[in-house]
């Protein structure tokens, strides 16, 4: 996948993304030449995960049927809802510029929703 997940205008793009894996259909990505996080739109899929380098949860998102990026879960730390250093379950919701809210706590029926994607994420 090249660029920031989509084509650009036809020409060839260096790939900044590898699949590693999927977890429940969802195709796990690892950032490529120092790139870290997930695409902002993507390429055919709806949905893409990240791993920590241990393997656990980092981070999902989610797109719409566009393919413009929707929804962020992630587990990390947010100081602005969770203790100071530790890492938190929440989620961010984004608009077609890309702007994004601010994080909020997964509610119990997210976890259940999402759980079978939140490898080594405590409940």
């Amino acid at each position: 996948m090249g660029g920031r997940g989509t084509f650009a205008a036809g020409n060839i793009v260096a790939y900044t993304y590898q699949t590693t894996g999927k977890i429940e259909g969802v195709k796990v990505l690892s950032g490529l030449n120092g790139k870290h996080s997930l695409p902002e739109e993507a390429h055919s899929s709806l949905a893409y995960i990240k791993l920590k380098p241990d393997g656990t949860f980092h981070e999902m998102r989610i797109y719409d049927a566009d393919h413009y990026l929707k929804y962020e879960i992630a587990y990390h730390p947010e100081p602005r809802i969770g203790p100071k250093g530790k890492p938190v379950l929440h989620y961010h919701v984004y608009d077609r510029s890309f702007t994004r809210s601010q994080a909020r706590k997964m509610t119990k029926a997210m976890k259940r929703h999402f759980r079978k994607y939140l490898k080594g994420v405590p409940l």
